[in-house]
């Protein structure tokens, strides 16, 4: 069962971007961690993490993914965001991310989002990086905003 799906379909309709779904497993308990954000990029309040558990909770308990007890966790995306979109890198244009790519980690600021294509800058004297969208396997955060964004 896809998961990213079922919370996405729970839980878009109610004004959230899923960014991230997780299951890990402690002995025999399960960890279900869904991380949210708000579609009108306002910050994520105590209200929306509990609005949103609500909603996927009961959908879990319709599709009933797993044999046994399971952990629901929603968060707000917090200081390690995860970076998927050309709109998430723009948002957060000028801050340090941590992005991994062609099987190479490296850091930089965010300067410019082309379309689908993001400019880092690297290190200093060093070109700009452009990588697409589509080729960034994974990225978040590596420095948080003074003030929401």
């Amino acid at each position: 069962m896809d998961l990213q799906h079922a919370a996405h379909d729970a839980l878009t309709p109610l004004g959230y971007e899923v960014l991230e779904v997780s299951v890990t497993h402690r002995g025999r308990s399960r960890r279900v961690l869904v991380r949210i954000d708000r579609l009108d990029e306002a910050p994520v309040s105590v209200d929306d993490v509990r609005r949103a558990s609500e909603a996927f909770g009961l959908e879990l308990d319709r599709l009933d993914p797993f044999d046994g007890a399971y952990q629901l966790e929603v968060e707000s995306p917090g200081a390690q965001r995860p970076l998927r979109t050309a709109r998430h890198f723009e948002r957060f244009r000028d801050l340090l991310v941590k992005v991994r790519a062609a099987g190479a980690t490296l850091s930089g600021r965010v300067r410019a989002v082309e379309g689908d294509v993001v400019v880092l800058e690297t290190t200093a004297g060093e070109p700009p990086r452009r990588l697409h969208v589509d080729e960034i396997e994974r990225a978040h955060l590596a420095e948080w905003p003074d003030a929401p964004r």
